[in-house]
């Protein structure tokens, strides 16, 4: 059987559940996934290879409608460049959810790629038999190569989406090396762990722009030093971060630890503290300077 690659990127509007299914098809947790909408912000890049295919997986911020904000709006354009260069589209969409905002990422969606509608979420589908008609509504909406609904969460049909998948890739030689599973680096990595606990522990409590700062990050043989700040826009989110006598932010330092030890393979130093940026996601500088593509 011949080898086949090549880039498939993963749309959608927030919170569809696009970060998990990547992490579910790689095999390994690269993309922050919590259940504040809107939590991945950069294009993460995941690499899956089996014995006759690598896949490389773009996961790309959930489109934005609401808040215009500069941050926003380079996450946006993010999503619109990731799409423009790829062998597949995967467009994600929740099962029996379908609603305006699905509708402003189909208008973005190529014309000359084949694109592969996933509907997720297929657990939370108490009737099974109401998927078909919900299936024909959206089906309607777009010329999709296929479709193919999933469990991101359970894994369920997602070897079927992958073999969908491979169906439209070229033959060629591996992109990357077979033990590669990301193009980011352990620091942007540590960076996005430490997000996701503030984002997991804290939820409605803390505002979205919040952004964490990788300061200092020292590599010694097995050990890992990592030296972190949380961004906040104003003083009076500090003590929601730090909790009662430390202890909220002693709890987003020792899980974001524990989850670096376990994708880095290495024991891992880490140092947590929060620091205020007054207004940083609405200027372009500040935004650039947090890593912001």
């Amino acid at each position: 059987m011949e080898f086949r690659t090549g880039y498939i990127a993963i749309v959608g509007r927030p919170n569809v559940g696009k970060s998990t299914l990547l992490n579910h098809l790689i095999g390994q947790k690269i993309s922050i996934t919590s259940r504040k909408a809107q939590t991945t912000r950069h294009r993460i890049v995941g690499i899956r290879t089996d014995e006759d295919a690598q896949y490389v997986f773009v996961d790309t911020p959930g489109f934005q409608m609401q808040h215009q904000n500069v941050l926003n709006r380079v996450m946006n354009r993010t999503v619109t460049q990731s799409i423009s260069d790829v062998d597949v589209v995967l467009f994600v969409i929740e099962s029996m959810r379908f609603d305006e905002r699905d509708e402003k990422v189909i208008a973005l969606l190529p014309r000359d790629c084949p694109v592969v509608l996933v509907i997720n979420k297929l657990d939370k589908v108490g009737d099974k038999a109401d998927l078909l008609p919900f299936i024909e509504k959206v089906s309607a909406s777009f010329p999709f190569a296929a479709i193919i609904p999933v469990s991101a969460k359970r894994g369920a049909q997602v070897p079927e989406l992958v073999r969908e998948i491979r169906r439209h890739l070229h033959e060629g030689e591996p992109i990357y090396g077979e033990d590669e599973i990301t193009d980011r680096s352990e620091r942007f990595l540590a960076a996005e762990i430490v997000r996701e606990k503030v984002f997991r522990l804290l939820g409605d409590e803390i505002p979205y722009s919040i952004s964490v700062e990788i300061e200092k990050f020292e590599t010694e043989g097995n050990l890992r030093r990592v030296f972190a700040a949380i961004i906040v826009d104003r003083d009076s989110q500090k003590p929601i971060l730090i909790g009662k006598k430390g202890e909220k932010l002693k709890e987003i330092g020792t899980q974001a630890r524990k989850d670096m030890e376990e994708l880095f393979g290495k024991k891992v130093y880490l140092e947590v503290w929060v620091k205020v940026k007054s207004g940083w996601a609405d200027d372009e500088r500040a935004v650039k300077s947090l890593g912001y593509e």
